[in-house]
């Protein structure tokens, strides 16, 4: 397996892998696939990584800014992430998952969020011990990791392409 960042080439793959992934998922607003064709289109998708095997792509994990109190600080959002059904935990979604982190450390990021599993995302550092909140999820399932610099605190707001797909964009 190797993970490189997307190219435009691979942008219809990870439309159905992110499609394929969803499908049926309970907490699944099933616009997870409009979501990242938002953020890119908005330039938004800072770091698009994909994992590719023999099969093509199986995995993508996508992360895009984040502003706290309506500021922009350096954080990023993380998600979503997608593994094609049949490749879920053979470690693909963890790869993306720590190959996104470490380049986000690389660029001098100050942190990272998501909202999920704790269980899940607590093996990457992700803590829900913070002074960061989103509306109104449970802080359980909003965390955080700090990456650089010093703990932020406030309201995340993610990008508007989050907000857009809602709304059947």
């Amino acid at each position: 397996m190797i993970i490189r960042p997307e190219t435009p080439l691979d942008h219809p793959a990870i439309a159905r892998l992110t499609e394929v992934a969803f499908r049926g998922i309970e907490h699944s607003s099933q616009t997870e696939a409009a979501i990242v064709d938002a953020l890119r289109d908005a330039g938004a998708l800072t770091l698009s990584l994909v994992a590719e095997t023999d099969q093509g792509i199986v995995g993508h994990a996508a992360f895009s800014p984040v502003r706290i109190d309506g500021a922009e600080g350096g954080w990023f959002g993380l998600g979503p992430v997608s593994v094609l059904p049949g490749c879920q935990r053979g470690g693909i979604g963890s790869a993306l998952i720590g190959r996104g982190l470490d380049r986000l450390r690389q660029r001098g990021a100050g942190g990272c969020v998501v909202l999920g599993d704790p269980a899940y995302y607590r093996r990457f550092g992700f803590s829900s011990r913070h002074a960061l909140r989103y509306g109104d999820v449970p802080p359980d399932y909003f965390q955080s990791l700090m990456l650089a610099g010093t703990p932020a605190a406030g309201e995340v707001s993610y990008h508007e392409g989050f907000e857009a797909t809602a709304s059947g964009r």
